[in-house]
Order: structure tokens, then sequence, then C-alpha cells
């Protein structure tokens, strides 16, 4: 007596949005894959790549910092939410700390929708759980330890 195939569930991946205010990024594809390797299903997450200027801007209006700053998330509940990559700060640091550019943007990619998952580096034990969230991530994804 032939079976009915019963219908696989898919886990819906998150919806990645990606912003460039500025060039010199990886490809949209890199950048939607690194997001959603971090976030939950059913997230919608806007990476918005800008300049100094306007990372400028958004670190002194929710930081009170007067600086352009790598990454910046803003969350909007259920890993929901906004990451604002700063593409000078990261390409200066990627060349500073000898790490190819596309992992420096892995690590703050996966970092920052970690933020929006509410992980949180504020205090030593939650600084650990992130690390160890993000080198899990990162090491699924082809990178090494970002920390080492």
């Amino acid at each position: 007596m032939p079976t009915k195939k019963t219908p696989r569930r898919t886990r819906r991946q998150s919806s990645v949005a990606v912003q460039r205010a500025v060039r010199g990024a990886p490809s949209t594809t890199l950048l939607r894959r690194w997001a959603q390797a971090a976030s939950p299903a059913h997230a919608d997450i806007a990476l918005r790549i800008v300049g100094a200027p306007e990372s400028r801007k958004l670190n002194g209006d929710y930081r009170k910092k007067r600086y352009p700053t790598n990454v910046l998330s803003f969350p909007y509940g259920k890993g929901n939410g906004d990451v604002v990559l700063c593409h000078p700060v990261i390409a200066k640091e990627a060349r500073e700390q000898g790490k190819a550019l596309r992992a420096h943007y892995a690590h703050l990619v996966v970092h920052g929708v970690l933020h929006l998952r509410g992980l949180d580096h504020a205090r030593r034990k939650d600084a650990a759980r992130m690390e160890r969230r993000e080198i899990t991530i990162l090491r699924s994804l082809g990178f090494g330890n970002p920390y080492s």
C-alpha cells in the first residue's frame, strides 16, 4: 500500500535587506548569508553599509560618542532590527589587525545580529558567552576565531 509523503517543514530564513550608502563592502549575497547564520528564523533585519559621517552621527545620537564606530545594532524585538556597519572603520581595522576584509565583515555582521538577539558584552560573563557564539557561527561559515 503506497504511503503519502509527509511534507517537510522547512525553517523560514530571516529576511535580510541590504542598503549601501558607500562602496567597498562584500557582496549582498555574502552579507545576507552571514546575517542569516546568526539570526533566528522569521527575523526581519536591515544591514546598512555607511560612511564615517553617518556612523559618527548615529553613534553620537544614540551612544553619545563623537566618533564613527564599526557596528551599531538597533533591536526591535524577537531578533528583528537594523545593523549599521561603517565601511571605512571596518576596512581600517582589518588592515591594522592583519585580517581579511571579508573575515572582519563576517565577524561584525554576526556580532551585530547577535546584539539584535539580546546578547551583550557589557559584563565579562556575557562577553565570554557572546564570543563563544560568534566563534561557533563563524566556524560554520568557514572563518577562524576572530579573537585569536
